[in-house]
């Protein structure tokens, strides 16, 4: 695993072990991880010659067959690394590619993967040839005087343009919904924040919604939307949206545009923090650019810090009143409301919450 520091020591290690993290999810194991601290990424390699040698030692002294990147690699530096190296190139996205083909389920989900793949893999063909079976390619598909990569761009584009097209389709349809939902006068409030911050768990939790949760990055990727019914007799609609995080690849946004769009029909925003990680901070800065692309930052809004019974690590026995009171006075002074969705602490103030805030909404500034 290589990564390349720009920026501080913490947050360069940061990146690095989320990308472990992100790795474990695809079903790999890290033998070895390298940081090197460069103004920028050297144009051929990525990483400057030192550190390359350095990978042929650790090459024989772990043998690892993979090399994973903490940043989007250029086609010429994957395929100069593969030619030293001997083994498979990988770089962040492709690796969060992966995982999001594993953890689609929907028809829909599938369809923006495959988009994301496809989009990816365009600019990267020089030199490939195996994937060419993968996309219906082979024997009668080259015209009369076409190179093998101009017949290869030609098939992929045609693909994209498929995919293009069915995706929106769908968009059109959930168009149609969320036409139908606005005359029913039911508010939706959507669900967001960084991956493996427990939106799903909250879910399931103020729903009953049987969704599955599991402690890994990405571990639901597919939409979900249950009914709940709030405190003043109120029934509103939360929908799950995938998780972000740091350095999500533009293809992916872009591909999952139709999803997101639920975000911007959403009466107000649930913002999902993990209190108990270290770079919660960095996590909620992630989330926040994230929603800036999107258009999304003057949406009403909530924030609430999940996770708060992985912070009371002393003997006391810690009932839900005496958990978030402590919490709160701890963090006097912000607008947020302290659960923890996997002990349903904090879910009758949440509930109150999110319905006074759909009475009285205030736009986040």
């Amino acid at each position: 695993m290589e990564s390349r520091e720009t920026t501080g020591r913490g947050s360069a290690k940061a990146s690095i072990d989320e990308l472990a993290l992100l790795t474990g999810t695809a079903g790999a194991s890290v033998v070895g991880r390298i940081i090197q601290k460069l103004p920028a990424p050297t144009r051929t390699h990525y990483v400057g010659k030192g550190k390359l040698e350095e990978l042929t030692v650790i090459k024989d002294q772990a043998g690892y067959d993979v090399v994973i990147f903490d940043d989007e690699l250029t086609p010429l530096q994957q395929r100069n690394l593969e030619e030293t190296l001997k083994v498979k190139i990988i770089d962040r996205v492709a690796l969060i590619l992966d995982i999001f083909a594993r953890r689609a389920h929907t028809r829909e989900g599938q369809l923006q993967v495959e988009l994301a793949q496809h989009q990816y893999l365009l600019p990267r063909l020089a030199g490939q040839w195996s994937h060419l079976e993968r996309l219906g390619g082979g024997i009668g598909t080259r015209g009369p005087g076409e190179s093998q990569l101009e017949t290869d761009r030609r098939l992929i584009s045609r693909k994209i343009h498929r995919l293009k097209a069915q995706i929106e389709e769908v968009r059109k349809h959930r168009a149609l919904y969320r036409q139908k939902r606005l005359k029913s006068g039911i508010p939706v409030v959507s669900l967001v924040g960084y991956t493996n911050s427990g939106k799903s768990t909250l879910l399931n939790a103020l729903c009953q919604a049987g969704v599955f949760t599991e402690g890994k990055l990405f571990a639901t990727l597919d939409p979900t939307t249950r009914r709940l019914m709030l405190p003043d007799g109120k029934t509103i609609l939360i929908t799950d949206t995938v998780g972000f995080i740091r350095k999500l690849p533009p293809a992916i946004i872009t591909a999952f545009r139709a999803t997101l769009e639920e975000l911007d029909e959403a009466a107000l925003l649930l913002h999902v923090v993990d209190l108990s990680s270290p770079d919660a901070a960095e996590q909620c800065q992630t989330v926040e650019d994230i929603l800036a692309d999107l258009n999304l930052t003057g949406k009403p809004r909530i924030t609430a810090l999940n996770k708060i019974d992985l912070l009371l690590t002393d003997d006391r026995k810690w009932d839900e009143e005496s958990a978030v009171q402590y919490l709160a006075d701890q963090s006097a002074g912000e607008k947020a409301v302290m659960i923890s969705a996997t002990r349903r602490w904090g879910l009758a103030g949440l509930r109150e919450l999110i319905s006074q805030q759909l009475i009285h909404p205030v736009a986040t500034l």
